[in-house]
Protein backbone atom coordinates (compact mmCIF):
# COMPACT_ATOMS: atom_id res chain seq x y z
CA UNK A 1 0.00 0.00 0.00
CA UNK A 2 1.42 3.33 -1.32
CA UNK A 3 2.18 6.02 1.71
CA UNK A 4 -0.41 8.32 -0.01
CA UNK A 5 -2.88 6.04 0.30
CA UNK A 6 -2.39 4.99 3.90
CA UNK A 7 -2.17 8.63 4.94
CA UNK A 8 -5.57 9.06 3.60
CA UNK A 9 -7.31 6.08 4.62
CA UNK A 10 -5.95 7.61 8.02
CA UNK A 11 -7.51 10.94 7.59
CA UNK A 12 -10.63 9.57 5.97
CA UNK A 13 -11.20 7.18 9.20
CA UNK A 14 -10.75 9.48 11.32
CA UNK A 15 -13.15 12.09 10.27
CA UNK A 16 -15.83 8.95 9.87
CA UNK A 17 -15.03 9.41 13.62
CA UNK A 18 -16.19 13.22 14.23
CA UNK A 19 -12.49 14.32 13.88
CA UNK A 20 -11.77 17.23 11.79
CA UNK A 21 -8.87 17.44 10.01
CA UNK A 22 -6.30 20.40 10.46
CA UNK A 23 -3.46 21.06 8.42
CA UNK A 24 0.45 20.04 8.78
CA UNK A 25 2.04 22.68 10.93
CA UNK A 26 5.76 24.01 9.39
CA UNK A 27 8.61 21.88 10.19
CA UNK A 28 9.93 25.47 11.75
CA UNK A 29 7.71 26.43 14.74
CA UNK A 30 6.33 29.45 14.89
CA UNK A 31 6.99 31.54 18.55
CA UNK A 32 8.57 28.46 19.69
CA UNK A 33 12.17 28.95 20.95
CA UNK A 34 11.78 25.52 22.40
CA UNK A 35 12.86 23.41 19.60
CA UNK A 36 14.75 23.58 16.75
CA UNK A 37 12.13 21.56 14.57
CA UNK A 38 8.76 20.56 14.97
CA UNK A 39 9.35 16.64 16.24
CA UNK A 40 5.75 15.55 16.56
CA UNK A 41 2.29 16.10 15.66
CA UNK A 42 1.73 17.09 19.15
CA UNK A 43 3.63 19.74 19.87
CA UNK A 44 1.66 22.63 18.04
CA UNK A 45 -1.20 21.17 19.95
CA UNK A 46 0.40 21.71 23.55
CA UNK A 47 -1.73 24.74 24.55
CA UNK A 48 -4.98 22.87 24.08
CA UNK A 49 -3.94 19.92 25.97
CA UNK A 50 -3.64 22.56 28.85
CA UNK A 51 -7.43 23.24 28.35
CA UNK A 52 -7.13 26.26 25.71
CA UNK A 53 -10.44 25.60 22.99
CA UNK A 54 -9.05 24.98 19.73
CA UNK A 55 -11.03 26.57 17.08
CA UNK A 56 -12.22 23.68 15.01
CA UNK A 57 -13.29 21.29 18.16
CA UNK A 58 -12.10 18.70 20.42
CA UNK A 59 -11.80 16.03 17.91
CA UNK A 60 -9.03 16.70 15.72
CA UNK A 61 -6.74 14.48 12.95
CA UNK A 62 -4.04 15.17 10.88
CA UNK A 63 -0.30 14.11 9.38
CA UNK A 64 2.30 16.12 10.99
CA UNK A 65 5.91 16.60 8.53
CA UNK A 66 8.76 16.12 11.69
CA UNK A 67 12.25 16.28 11.90
CA UNK A 68 14.77 14.82 14.78
CA UNK A 69 18.18 15.38 15.03
CA UNK A 70 19.15 13.00 18.20
CA UNK A 71 20.46 10.61 15.52
CA UNK A 72 21.83 12.34 12.65
CA UNK A 73 25.16 9.90 13.17
CA UNK A 74 23.06 6.74 13.13
CA UNK A 75 21.37 7.39 9.94
CA UNK A 76 22.65 5.06 7.08
CA UNK A 77 21.34 2.27 8.94
CA UNK A 78 18.28 0.01 8.26
CA UNK A 79 16.12 2.18 10.28
CA UNK A 80 17.19 5.57 11.36
CA UNK A 81 15.73 8.70 9.60
CA UNK A 82 15.54 12.33 10.44
CA UNK A 83 12.87 13.65 8.68
CA UNK A 84 9.32 11.94 8.57
CA UNK A 85 5.66 12.13 8.77
CA UNK A 86 3.39 11.30 11.81
CA UNK A 87 -0.20 10.55 11.27
CA UNK A 88 -1.63 11.46 14.80
CA UNK A 89 -5.49 12.23 16.06
CA UNK A 90 -6.08 13.85 19.26
CA UNK A 91 -9.02 13.75 22.08
CA UNK A 92 -9.11 17.49 23.57
CA UNK A 93 -11.29 16.18 27.24
CA UNK A 94 -13.87 13.75 24.50
CA UNK A 95 -13.10 10.00 24.56
CA UNK A 96 -10.57 8.49 26.28
CA UNK A 97 -9.12 5.42 26.65
CA UNK A 98 -11.83 2.87 25.44
CA UNK A 99 -12.55 4.92 22.82
CA UNK A 100 -8.93 5.26 21.72
CA UNK A 101 -8.41 1.74 21.46
CA UNK A 102 -11.37 0.56 19.86
CA UNK A 103 -10.54 2.67 17.09
CA UNK A 104 -6.81 2.25 16.58
CA UNK A 105 -7.80 -1.63 16.65
CA UNK A 106 -10.59 -1.08 13.77
CA UNK A 107 -8.28 0.72 11.92
CA UNK A 108 -5.71 -1.45 11.85
CA UNK A 109 -7.60 -4.65 11.33
CA UNK A 110 -10.57 -3.42 9.09
CA UNK A 111 -8.80 -0.48 7.21
CA UNK A 112 -5.17 -1.37 6.72
CA UNK A 113 -6.37 -5.29 6.74
CA UNK A 114 -3.47 -6.04 9.76
CA UNK A 115 -4.33 -9.39 10.52
CA UNK A 116 -4.86 -9.68 14.83
CA UNK A 117 -2.74 -12.60 15.10
CA UNK A 118 0.39 -9.90 13.82
CA UNK A 119 -0.62 -7.19 17.04
CA UNK A 120 1.00 -7.45 20.47
CA UNK A 121 0.53 -4.12 22.32
CA UNK A 122 1.81 -2.64 25.65
CA UNK A 123 0.59 -1.27 28.72
CA UNK A 124 1.94 0.79 32.04
CA UNK A 125 3.32 -1.60 34.86
CA UNK A 126 2.72 1.34 37.42
CA UNK A 127 5.23 2.45 40.20
CA UNK A 128 4.97 4.61 43.04
CA UNK A 129 3.59 7.63 41.35
CA UNK A 130 1.02 6.40 39.24
CA UNK A 131 -1.03 2.70 39.32
CA UNK A 132 -0.56 -0.20 36.78
CA UNK A 133 -2.59 0.53 33.87
CA UNK A 134 -5.06 -2.76 34.39
CA UNK A 135 -7.69 -0.81 32.22
CA UNK A 136 -6.27 -0.26 29.39
CA UNK A 137 -5.25 -3.85 29.00
CA UNK A 138 -8.70 -4.46 30.06
CA UNK A 139 -9.58 -2.50 26.63
CA UNK A 140 -7.35 -4.48 24.36
CA UNK A 141 -9.00 -7.65 25.58
CA UNK A 142 -12.03 -6.19 24.74
CA UNK A 143 -11.24 -4.98 21.16
CA UNK A 144 -9.89 -8.43 20.40
CA UNK A 145 -6.20 -8.80 21.62
CA UNK A 146 -5.42 -11.87 24.03
CA UNK A 147 -3.75 -12.07 26.86
CA UNK A 148 -0.78 -13.49 25.94
CA UNK A 149 -0.04 -10.21 23.81
CA UNK A 150 -0.39 -7.83 26.04
CA UNK A 151 2.78 -6.56 28.13
CA UNK A 152 3.12 -4.22 31.00
CA UNK A 153 6.51 -1.82 30.63
CA UNK A 154 7.58 0.60 33.38
CA UNK A 155 7.96 4.24 32.54
CA UNK A 156 10.70 4.35 30.33
CA UNK A 157 8.77 2.56 27.69
CA UNK A 158 5.25 3.14 28.46
CA UNK A 159 4.57 6.64 29.62
CA UNK A 160 4.79 9.91 27.55
CA UNK A 161 5.32 13.71 29.08
CA UNK A 162 6.21 16.82 26.90
CA UNK A 163 9.45 18.02 28.70
CA UNK A 164 9.87 17.49 32.50
CA UNK A 165 7.00 18.69 33.52
CA UNK A 166 3.20 19.14 32.25
CA UNK A 167 0.79 17.05 30.88
CA UNK A 168 1.80 13.61 31.03
CA UNK A 169 0.12 9.90 31.46
CA UNK A 170 0.44 6.72 30.48
CA UNK A 171 0.72 5.38 27.42
CA UNK A 172 -0.07 1.91 25.00
CA UNK A 173 2.33 0.82 22.28
CA UNK A 174 1.03 -0.74 19.41
CA UNK A 175 3.50 -3.49 17.73
CA UNK A 176 4.00 -5.18 14.68
CA UNK A 177 4.98 -9.16 14.52
CA UNK A 178 7.40 -9.15 11.31
CA UNK A 179 7.45 -13.27 11.29
CA UNK A 180 10.89 -13.12 11.88
CA UNK A 181 12.44 -15.64 14.10
CA UNK A 182 12.66 -14.77 17.58
CA UNK A 183 16.15 -14.41 19.08
CA UNK A 184 15.20 -15.88 22.48
CA UNK A 185 12.57 -17.63 23.86
CA UNK A 186 12.00 -14.34 25.94
CA UNK A 187 11.51 -12.41 22.69
CA UNK A 188 8.66 -9.61 23.28
CA UNK A 189 8.19 -6.14 21.73
CA UNK A 190 10.64 -4.80 24.45
CA UNK A 191 13.57 -6.73 22.48
CA UNK A 192 14.96 -4.91 19.87
CA UNK A 193 16.15 -7.82 17.53
CA UNK A 194 13.61 -6.84 14.76
CA UNK A 195 10.99 -9.08 15.51
CA UNK A 196 8.16 -6.48 16.92
CA UNK A 197 8.23 -2.95 15.33
CA UNK A 198 6.47 -0.37 17.08
CA UNK A 199 3.65 1.19 14.70
CA UNK A 200 1.56 3.01 16.65
CA UNK A 201 1.55 5.05 20.57
CA UNK A 202 -1.39 6.07 22.66
CA UNK A 203 -0.68 8.36 25.11
CA UNK A 204 -3.93 9.38 27.74
CA UNK A 205 -3.05 12.55 29.45
CA UNK A 206 -4.65 12.31 32.85
CA UNK A 207 -2.17 13.89 34.95
CA UNK A 208 -0.29 16.91 35.72
CA UNK A 209 3.70 17.06 36.70
CA UNK A 210 4.65 19.59 38.63
CA UNK A 211 7.69 19.87 41.22
CA UNK A 212 7.96 16.10 40.78
CA UNK A 213 4.64 15.62 41.77
CA UNK A 214 1.51 13.97 40.13
CA UNK A 215 -1.76 15.28 39.87
CA UNK A 216 -4.75 14.61 38.07
CA UNK A 217 -5.86 16.68 35.16
CA UNK A 218 -9.19 17.93 35.05
CA UNK A 219 -9.29 17.57 31.28
CA UNK A 220 -8.07 14.06 30.11
CA UNK A 221 -6.59 13.92 26.44
CA UNK A 222 -5.60 11.56 24.23
CA UNK A 223 -2.47 12.00 21.86
CA UNK A 224 -1.76 9.05 19.16
CA UNK A 225 1.65 9.22 16.70
CA UNK A 226 2.02 6.74 13.99
CA UNK A 227 5.04 6.79 11.79
CA UNK A 228 3.93 7.19 7.91
CA UNK A 229 7.42 5.57 6.57
CA UNK A 230 7.26 2.60 9.24
CA UNK A 231 3.86 1.81 8.04
CA UNK A 232 4.27 1.67 4.85
CA UNK A 233 7.34 -0.30 4.75
CA UNK A 234 5.14 -2.99 6.58
CA UNK A 235 2.58 -3.04 4.52
CA UNK A 236 4.77 -3.35 1.31
CA UNK A 237 6.44 -6.02 3.10
CA UNK A 238 9.92 -4.07 2.79
CA UNK A 239 12.81 -4.91 5.05
CA UNK A 240 13.87 -0.94 5.45
CA UNK A 241 12.47 2.28 4.61
CA UNK A 242 14.75 2.76 1.69
CA UNK A 243 13.55 -0.13 -0.04
CA UNK A 244 9.62 1.38 -0.34
CA UNK A 245 7.98 3.86 -3.13
CA UNK A 246 9.24 7.24 -0.90
CA UNK A 247 13.20 6.19 -1.09
CA UNK A 248 13.51 3.60 -4.36
CA UNK A 249 13.86 6.02 -7.31
CA UNK A 250 16.49 7.83 -5.61
CA UNK A 251 17.95 4.82 -4.06
CA UNK A 252 18.50 3.51 -7.49
CA UNK A 253 19.59 6.55 -9.15
CA UNK A 254 22.49 6.84 -6.57
CA UNK A 255 23.64 3.30 -7.14
CA UNK A 256 23.26 3.93 -11.25
CA UNK A 257 25.38 7.43 -9.92
CA UNK A 258 27.96 5.64 -7.95
CA UNK A 259 31.13 4.28 -8.81
CA UNK A 260 31.55 2.39 -5.27
CA UNK A 261 29.20 0.67 -3.69
CA UNK A 262 28.31 1.48 -0.08
CA UNK A 263 24.72 1.00 1.10
CA UNK A 264 25.00 2.68 4.20
CA UNK A 265 26.17 5.99 1.98
CA UNK A 266 23.36 5.45 -0.21
CA UNK A 267 20.79 5.68 2.06
CA UNK A 268 22.64 8.68 4.05
CA UNK A 269 22.16 10.95 0.78
CA UNK A 270 18.82 9.64 -0.08
CA UNK A 271 17.38 10.40 3.32
CA UNK A 272 19.44 13.55 4.20
CA UNK A 273 19.04 15.23 0.92
CA UNK A 274 14.55 14.50 1.65
CA UNK A 275 15.29 15.83 4.87
CA UNK A 276 16.84 19.28 3.57
CA UNK A 277 14.32 19.31 0.61
CA UNK A 278 11.98 19.80 3.17
CA UNK A 279 13.59 22.33 5.68
CA UNK A 280 14.32 24.51 2.83
CA UNK A 281 10.81 24.43 1.58
CA UNK A 282 9.46 25.30 5.03
CA UNK A 283 11.82 28.55 5.14
CA UNK A 284 15.46 27.06 6.64
CA UNK A 285 18.15 28.23 5.55
CA UNK A 286 22.23 27.39 6.36
CA UNK A 287 23.90 29.19 9.79
CA UNK A 288 26.03 28.51 11.81
CA UNK A 289 23.21 28.42 14.67
CA UNK A 290 20.43 26.37 15.38
CA UNK A 291 18.26 24.77 12.78
CA UNK A 292 20.48 26.34 10.16
CA UNK A 293 23.25 24.78 11.64
CA UNK A 294 21.78 21.36 11.31
CA UNK A 295 20.38 21.93 7.77
CA UNK A 296 24.09 22.96 6.70
CA UNK A 297 25.56 19.90 8.74
CA UNK A 298 22.61 17.73 6.50
CA UNK A 299 24.20 18.95 3.56
CA UNK A 300 27.46 18.47 4.59
CA UNK A 301 26.92 14.97 5.57
CA UNK A 302 24.94 14.53 2.15
CA UNK A 303 27.72 15.93 0.18
CA UNK A 304 30.92 13.66 1.91
CA UNK A 305 28.75 10.87 0.94
CA UNK A 306 28.50 11.76 -2.71
CA UNK A 307 32.51 11.96 -2.88
CA UNK A 308 32.37 8.72 -1.04
CA UNK A 309 30.42 7.34 -3.73
CA UNK A 310 32.50 9.10 -6.40
CA UNK A 311 29.18 11.11 -7.81
CA UNK A 312 29.66 13.81 -10.21
CA UNK A 313 28.23 16.88 -7.49
CA UNK A 314 26.70 18.51 -10.49
CA UNK A 315 24.15 15.77 -10.40
CA UNK A 316 22.73 17.22 -7.43
CA UNK A 317 20.59 19.08 -9.46
CA UNK A 318 18.60 15.96 -11.21
CA UNK A 319 18.40 14.37 -7.50
CA UNK A 320 16.95 17.01 -6.33
CA UNK A 321 14.25 17.16 -9.22
CA UNK A 322 13.73 13.08 -9.10
CA UNK A 323 13.14 13.96 -5.18
CA UNK A 324 10.64 16.41 -5.58
CA UNK A 325 8.67 14.44 -8.36
CA UNK A 326 8.67 11.68 -5.89
CA UNK A 327 7.21 13.28 -3.37
CA UNK A 328 5.22 15.53 -5.07
CA UNK A 329 1.55 13.79 -4.65
CA UNK A 330 2.89 13.72 -0.27
CA UNK A 331 3.81 17.62 -0.46
CA UNK A 332 2.49 19.29 -3.19
CA UNK A 333 4.42 22.80 -1.72
CA UNK A 334 7.66 20.94 -3.05
CA UNK A 335 6.84 22.23 -6.47
CA UNK A 336 6.17 25.77 -6.00
CA UNK A 337 9.76 25.72 -4.08
CA UNK A 338 11.86 23.59 -6.63
CA UNK A 339 13.89 27.01 -7.32
CA UNK A 340 14.66 28.21 -4.23
CA UNK A 341 15.54 24.47 -2.98
CA UNK A 342 17.99 23.56 -5.73
CA UNK A 343 19.78 27.28 -5.36
CA UNK A 344 19.98 26.61 -1.52
CA UNK A 345 21.24 23.03 -1.15
CA UNK A 346 23.21 23.67 -4.22
CA UNK A 347 24.83 26.87 -2.88
CA UNK A 348 25.84 25.37 0.79
CA UNK A 349 27.34 22.31 -1.28
CA UNK A 350 29.88 24.85 -2.94
CA UNK A 351 30.99 26.55 -0.09
CA UNK A 352 31.49 23.09 1.80
CA UNK A 353 33.67 21.79 -0.94
CA UNK A 354 36.18 24.65 -0.44
CA UNK A 355 35.74 23.69 3.54
CA UNK A 356 36.66 20.52 2.21
CA UNK A 357 40.01 21.52 0.87
CA UNK A 358 40.68 23.74 3.53
CA UNK A 359 40.71 20.75 5.60
CA UNK A 360 42.73 18.97 3.66
CA UNK A 361 45.14 21.65 4.04
CA UNK A 362 44.71 21.41 7.87
CA UNK A 363 45.18 17.54 8.00
CA UNK A 364 48.81 18.02 6.04
CA UNK A 365 49.74 20.38 8.84
CA UNK A 366 48.62 17.69 11.33
CA UNK A 367 50.37 15.26 9.24
CA UNK A 368 53.53 17.60 9.76
CA UNK A 369 53.22 18.04 13.03
CA UNK A 370 53.02 14.35 13.95
CA UNK A 371 56.39 12.85 11.59
CA UNK A 372 58.03 16.26 13.35
CA UNK A 373 57.79 14.57 16.71
CA UNK A 374 58.83 11.24 15.85
CA UNK A 375 55.62 9.71 15.81
CA UNK A 376 53.30 7.27 14.25
CA UNK A 377 49.84 7.69 15.20
CA UNK A 378 47.35 10.37 15.20
CA UNK A 379 45.80 10.65 18.28
CA UNK A 380 41.53 10.84 18.20
CA UNK A 381 41.80 14.43 19.70
CA UNK A 382 43.05 15.64 15.94
CA UNK A 383 40.88 13.88 14.08
CA UNK A 384 37.75 15.32 16.08
CA UNK A 385 39.23 18.56 15.90
CA UNK A 386 39.14 18.18 12.12
CA UNK A 387 35.93 16.75 11.75
CA UNK A 388 34.45 19.63 14.64
CA UNK A 389 36.10 22.99 13.09
CA UNK A 390 36.26 21.91 9.69
CA UNK A 391 33.40 19.59 9.04
CA UNK A 392 36.48 16.95 7.73
CA UNK A 393 35.66 13.31 7.91
CA UNK A 394 37.09 10.75 9.97
CA UNK A 395 36.87 8.12 7.63
CA UNK A 396 38.80 10.52 5.36
CA UNK A 397 41.18 11.12 7.59
CA UNK A 398 41.88 7.96 8.19
CA UNK A 399 42.64 7.12 4.53
CA UNK A 400 44.70 9.68 4.19
CA UNK A 401 46.79 8.79 7.33
CA UNK A 402 47.37 5.16 6.07
CA UNK A 403 48.46 6.76 2.85
CA UNK A 404 51.02 8.65 4.28
CA UNK A 405 52.11 5.49 6.50
CA UNK A 406 50.23 6.32 9.76
CA UNK A 407 48.16 4.65 12.11
CA UNK A 408 44.90 5.81 13.62
CA UNK A 409 43.98 5.58 16.84
CA UNK A 410 40.10 4.67 16.32
CA UNK A 411 38.63 3.72 19.66
CA UNK A 412 39.78 7.10 20.96
CA UNK A 413 38.29 8.46 17.68
CA UNK A 414 34.74 5.99 18.68
CA UNK A 415 34.66 7.80 22.36
CA UNK A 416 35.21 11.15 21.32
CA UNK A 417 32.03 10.99 19.13
CA UNK A 418 29.79 8.75 21.57
CA UNK A 419 30.81 12.49 24.26
CA UNK A 420 29.94 14.20 21.32
CA UNK A 421 26.19 12.66 20.24
CA UNK A 422 26.02 12.30 24.22
CA UNK A 423 26.38 16.60 24.75
CA UNK A 424 23.92 16.69 21.06
CA UNK A 425 21.07 14.60 22.52
CA UNK A 426 21.39 16.30 25.62
CA UNK A 427 21.41 19.71 24.07
CA UNK A 428 18.28 18.92 21.88
CA UNK A 429 16.95 17.22 24.99
CA UNK A 430 17.37 21.06 27.00
CA UNK A 431 15.99 22.49 23.81
CA UNK A 432 12.75 20.22 24.17
CA UNK A 433 13.19 21.06 27.60
CA UNK A 434 9.25 22.58 28.80
CA UNK A 435 8.28 22.65 25.47
CA UNK A 436 5.37 24.58 24.41
CA UNK A 437 3.79 23.30 28.03
CA UNK A 438 6.38 25.54 29.69
CA UNK A 439 5.01 28.59 28.28
CA UNK A 440 4.87 30.91 31.10
CA UNK A 441 3.77 34.24 31.87
CA UNK A 442 6.80 36.42 30.77
CA UNK A 443 6.22 34.47 27.25
CA UNK A 444 2.82 35.27 27.26
CA UNK A 445 3.58 38.90 27.47
CA UNK A 446 5.77 38.98 25.12
CA UNK A 447 3.51 37.27 22.80
CA UNK A 448 1.14 39.84 23.60
CA UNK A 449 3.91 42.21 22.54
CA UNK A 450 4.55 41.11 19.26
CA UNK A 451 1.23 41.85 17.84
CA UNK A 452 1.22 45.57 19.41
CA UNK A 453 4.79 45.85 17.72
CA UNK A 454 3.72 45.17 14.41
CA UNK A 455 0.95 46.89 14.44
CA UNK A 456 3.30 50.00 15.55
CA UNK A 457 5.55 49.31 12.62
CA UNK A 458 2.98 49.58 10.14
CA UNK A 459 1.74 52.63 11.07
CA UNK A 460 5.83 54.30 11.66
CA UNK A 461 6.86 52.61 8.15
CA UNK A 462 3.77 51.95 6.31
CA UNK A 463 1.04 49.41 5.66
CA UNK A 464 3.19 47.18 3.69
CA UNK A 465 5.07 45.78 6.73
CA UNK A 466 4.52 42.35 7.33
CA UNK A 467 5.76 39.63 10.10
CA UNK A 468 8.11 37.27 8.92
CA UNK A 469 9.14 35.54 12.17
CA UNK A 470 9.06 35.61 15.88
CA UNK A 471 11.10 34.05 18.66
CA UNK A 472 10.11 34.38 22.25
CA UNK A 473 12.11 33.07 25.53
CA UNK A 474 11.23 34.62 29.10
CA UNK A 475 13.95 37.13 28.59
CA UNK A 476 13.34 38.55 25.11
CA UNK A 477 11.27 38.96 22.19
CA UNK A 478 13.04 38.88 18.93
CA UNK A 479 10.80 39.65 15.52
CA UNK A 480 11.66 39.93 11.78
CA UNK A 481 9.48 42.00 9.65
CA UNK A 482 9.52 43.17 5.87
CA UNK A 483 11.39 46.27 5.40
CA UNK A 484 13.97 47.77 2.85
CA UNK A 485 16.05 50.04 5.23
CA UNK A 486 17.62 50.57 8.51
CA UNK A 487 15.75 51.89 11.09
CA UNK A 488 16.35 55.71 12.10
CA UNK A 489 16.98 56.23 15.77
CA UNK A 490 13.49 58.52 15.38
CA UNK A 491 11.58 55.70 13.58
CA UNK A 492 12.74 53.46 16.51
CA UNK A 493 11.67 55.87 18.88
CA UNK A 494 7.93 56.36 17.44
CA UNK A 495 7.89 52.28 17.38
CA UNK A 496 8.71 51.97 21.19
CA UNK A 497 6.34 55.07 21.91
CA UNK A 498 3.45 53.58 20.07
CA UNK A 499 3.66 50.51 22.10
CA UNK A 500 4.25 52.08 25.10
CA UNK A 501 1.29 54.38 24.71
CA UNK A 502 -0.97 51.09 23.80
CA UNK A 503 0.26 49.69 26.96
CA UNK A 504 -0.54 52.31 29.18
CA UNK A 505 -3.87 52.46 27.94
CA UNK A 506 -4.66 48.57 29.20
CA UNK A 507 -6.72 48.24 26.00
CA UNK A 508 -8.66 44.30 26.47
CA UNK A 509 -7.08 41.61 24.25
CA UNK A 510 -10.33 39.23 23.14
CA UNK A 511 -10.55 36.22 21.23
CA UNK A 512 -13.32 34.90 18.46
CA UNK A 513 -13.12 31.84 16.56
CA UNK A 514 -14.41 32.36 12.85
CA UNK A 515 -13.98 31.15 9.13
CA UNK A 516 -10.91 31.59 8.06
CA UNK A 517 -12.10 33.85 5.00
CA UNK A 518 -14.18 35.99 6.97
CA UNK A 519 -11.06 36.58 9.25
CA UNK A 520 -9.28 37.80 6.08
CA UNK A 521 -11.44 39.56 4.86
CA UNK A 522 -12.14 41.23 8.06
CA UNK A 523 -8.87 42.82 8.07
CA UNK A 524 -6.62 40.13 10.13
CA UNK A 525 -3.45 39.70 9.48
CA UNK A 526 -1.23 36.46 9.78
CA UNK A 527 1.79 34.69 8.93
CA UNK A 528 1.83 31.20 6.73
CA UNK A 529 -2.18 31.32 5.72
CA UNK A 530 -2.00 28.16 4.58
CA UNK A 531 -1.09 26.11 7.89
CA UNK A 532 -4.39 27.18 9.48
CA UNK A 533 -7.85 25.52 9.34
CA UNK A 534 -10.93 26.30 8.42
CA UNK A 535 -11.81 27.72 11.22
CA UNK A 536 -9.13 29.98 13.00
CA UNK A 537 -8.85 31.90 16.15
CA UNK A 538 -8.59 35.75 15.94
CA UNK A 539 -7.44 37.91 18.60
CA UNK A 540 -7.98 41.69 19.04
CA UNK A 541 -6.34 44.61 20.86
CA UNK A 542 -8.84 47.02 20.73
CA UNK A 543 -8.84 48.88 17.29
CA UNK A 544 -4.67 48.96 17.56
CA UNK A 545 -4.34 45.06 15.87
CA UNK A 546 -6.10 42.15 14.85
CA UNK A 547 -4.12 38.41 13.73
CA UNK A 548 -5.00 35.09 13.94
CA UNK A 549 -2.68 33.42 16.11
CA UNK A 550 -3.02 30.19 18.36
CA UNK A 551 -1.98 32.04 21.04
CA UNK A 552 -1.70 32.79 24.47
CA UNK A 553 -1.96 35.95 25.37
CA UNK A 554 -2.44 38.11 28.21
CA UNK A 555 -6.12 39.63 28.77
CA UNK A 556 -5.14 43.27 28.57
CA UNK A 557 -2.09 45.31 27.65
CA UNK A 558 -1.48 46.77 30.92
CA UNK A 559 0.15 43.50 32.05
CA UNK A 560 2.78 43.84 29.89
CA UNK A 561 5.03 46.73 31.52
CA UNK A 562 7.51 48.92 29.49
CA UNK A 563 8.75 48.29 26.21
CA UNK A 564 11.90 48.78 24.65
CA UNK A 565 13.74 48.30 21.84
CA UNK A 566 17.36 46.54 22.42
CA UNK A 567 18.79 46.46 19.41
CA UNK A 568 17.54 46.30 15.47
CA UNK A 569 19.72 44.74 12.56
CA UNK A 570 19.65 43.13 9.18
CA UNK A 571 17.96 39.55 9.40
CA UNK A 572 18.23 39.11 5.36
CA UNK A 573 17.42 40.83 2.28
CA UNK A 574 14.68 43.45 2.52
CA UNK A 575 13.75 41.79 6.10
CA UNK A 576 14.87 43.48 9.33
CA UNK A 577 15.15 42.37 12.92
CA UNK A 578 14.25 43.74 16.66
CA UNK A 579 15.43 42.57 19.89
CA UNK A 580 13.35 43.78 22.76
CA UNK A 581 12.29 43.23 25.98
CA UNK A 582 9.55 43.98 28.48
CA UNK A 583 10.88 45.79 31.92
Amino acid sequence: MKAIEIRNKYLEFFKNHNHKIIPSAPLIPENDPSVLFTTAGMQPLVPYFLGQKHPVGNRLVDYQKCLRTNDIDEVGDNRHLTFFEMLGNWSLGDYFREESIAMSYEFLTKVLEIPNEKISVTCFAGDEDCPRDNLTAECWKKAGIPEERIYFYGKEDNWWIAGEEGPCGPDTEMFYDTGKEPCSPDCQPSCGCGKYVEIWNNVFMEYLKKDGKYTKLQQHNVDTGLGLERMTMLLEGKETPFDTEIFKPIMDKLQQLSKKDDLASRRIVAEHLRACIMIVCDGGRPSNIDRGYILRRLIRRMTRQMNKLEIDLNELGELIELNIETLKELYPELVDKKATIKEVIIQEKDKFMKTLVRGEREFMKVINKIKAQGKNTIDGEDIFKLYETYGFPPEVTKDLAEENGLEVNMDEVDKLFKEHQNKSRLGSEQKFKGGLAGTGEKEIKYHTATHLLNAALKQVINNNVHQKGSNITEERMRFDFSCDHKLTDEEKAKVEELVNKWIGEDIDVTVETMKKDEAIKSGAECMFIEKYPDEVTVYSIGDVSKELCGGPHVKHTGELGHFKIVKEEASSSGVRRIKAILE
